[in-house]
């Protein structure tokens, strides 16, 4: 009987592990190191990503086609096609503004083509236009919606405006849910209180929560992983990279359904 138990229990402890899904969001300063102007931070950023095998990668604050890039690479470069060719990704930009003679906004790096929703967010107070990227993955059996941002940096009623348009998004969707990006507020925020009514922060479930900006003294936690509380999810790991590619920390997280 011994035996003939220990393989029935190895057996179904295998088959309860739950599917996970490794994760990475990144302000990246238009692939421009702000600590040595004018050096390319492309190369640091891409081995990064290469040495985490991130699922999704959520981008922030990239140029396409802009003058600014080609004052930084010599010619007019998309920074999200470019990390995704390195990578060996597939890159998808969602425009937020016209900027420098080409393009400003937000990316995702996936392992494979996927539909893309992208959705410009609303700014009442003005200022710089936002948007949001967002695609659905199967992590399991689950379908899960991956959902990348990067809120207004001058104005709280912009933030929680663009916040309601992306909760609205999520309620529609009515499936788990991994929103990530550069927030632009910080824990004790009425926006962080407003938004973890509907998820839960991967930080903070995961334990001893890091600041995240500015990268060379970060003195506030501004990039966010957050869990939608529609499902039971489990934090593996949350890691802050200590480096100074960008003026914001990266964040990884790996998350089982």
């Amino acid at each position: 009987m011994r035996f003939l138990l220990f393989p029935s229990l190895f057996f179904l402890s295998i088959s309860c592990i739950k599917p996970s899904i490794k994760v990475l969001t990144y302000n990246i300063y238009h692939n421009e190191n702000p600590y040595k102007k004018g050096q390319s931070n492309v190369s640091d950023i891409s081995e990064l990503i290469k040495e985490t095998h991130p699922d999704v990668v959520f981008l922030q604050e990239v140029d396409s086609m802009t003058n600014r890039s080609a004052g930084v690479f010599g010619k007019k470069v998309d920074n999200s096609a470019d990390l995704g060719t390195l990578t060996q990704r597939v890159s998808y930009f969602s425009k937020a503004i016209d900027f420098s003679g080409g393009s400003y906004g937000e990316a995702l790096l996936l392992r494979k083509p996927n539909v893309v929703f992208r959705q410009k967010l609303p700014n009442p107070k003005g200022g710089e236009v936002r948007s949001m990227i967002a695609t659905e993955e199967n992590v399991g059996k689950k379908s899960v919606i991956l959902l990348g941002t990067h809120l207004c940096h001058q104005y709280s009623e912009n933030r929680m405006a663009q916040l309601k348009t992306i909760v609205e998004y999520y309620v529609q969707k009515n499936k788990p849910m991994i929103l990530a990006g550069d927030f632009n507020f910080s824990p004790d925020s009425p926006e962080y209180q407003y938004i973890t009514g509907f998820f839960n922060d991967a930080a903070v479930q995961f334990g001893k929560p890091q600041n995240t900006f500015p990268a060379d003294s970060p003195d506030t936690r501004i990039d966010f992983i957050f869990l939608s509380k529609n499902n039971k999810w489990k934090v593996d790991e949350i890691k802050v990279f200590k480096n100074q590619f960008s003026d914001h920390l990266p964040v990884f997280g790996k998350i089982r359904l």
